[in-house]
């Protein structure tokens, strides 16, 4: 119990005591997963727009694929990852493996899949409520699937914060492609995993509380935009 209580003591002298090391990893964590989430909600959002309205033999089996992404490993996209831009791999003479570019590669690749199949199912509910009207002003299927994403802005608010979540709970990947370097490419799950095993808990905890307290803020603004925009939590799952 001594070792708990001082353990805690430790955790919230760094927490409150603005510790240099631990605000440096929150810092780079939100910057990676941050960019990683801008890159993927270009991506998600105008691919499944796009699903949602195309047509083509084969559909069905690419809306199976992209769901089957959303349950992606996260140490399977790291390794695919590390091997593209490894120094025997096709993007090796880029150099930025074991860096926070190859780090947000990785969680790009990892929010994509959600973005899309979030989009998709977004669009098409926003299809069945007011399609027909955009279409019959003129508008082209991809146009209005856009336009209707901007104004299910609320709608797409909360897959870009339910991506943001995925990316920043993220470690299998950006351990692989981030090689949990001091000062470099450290983040908070990474940190996390490597101070536990050190038996350095006072950091290890403080850092989970943070990473909880953003997951909180997170699901809160998530609540409070499905409130706003009168939509049910379950209208994208």
């Amino acid at each position: 119990m001594d070792d708990l209580a001082q353990t805690l003591n430790s955790a919230a002298d760094l927490l409150l005591g603005a510790d240099t090391q631990l605000w440096s990893v929150v810092a780079l964590s939100l910057r990676v997963s941050g960019t990683a989430c801008v890159i993927g909600a270009a991506l998600g959002l105008a691919a499944g727009a796009w699903l949602a309205i195309a047509r083509f033999p084969g559909h069905a089996l690419v809306v199976g694929v992209l769901n089957t992404l959303l349950a992606l490993p996260s140490v399977v996209v790291g390794l695919v990852v590390y091997l593209l831009l490894s120094r025997a791999g096709p993007l090796g003479p880029l150099g930025i493996l074991f860096t926070p570019s190859a780090m947000v590669i990785a969680q790009s690749i990892l929010v994509v899949p959600l973005v899309a199949a979030l989009a998709r199912r977004l669009v098409l509910l926003a299809l069945a409520e007011g399609g027909d009207q955009l279409r019959s002003l003129g508008a082209g299927p991809f146009t209005t699937a856009l336009l209707l994403l901007l104004h299910e802005r609320f709608g797409v608010l909360t897959v870009l914060l339910t991506a943001f979540g995925r990316a920043i709970a993220e470690v299998g990947a950006v351990m692989i492609v981030g090689g949990n370097i001091d000062g470099v490419t450290r983040v908070m799950t990474t940190t996390i995993a490597l101070e536990t095993s050190k038996g350095d808990l006072p950091l290890a905890l403080a850092l989970g509380v943070v990473l909880l307290g953003v997951v909180a803020v997170l699901n809160t603004l998530i609540g409070l935009l499905q409130w706003r925009s009168g939509a049910p939590r379950e209208a994208l799952a």
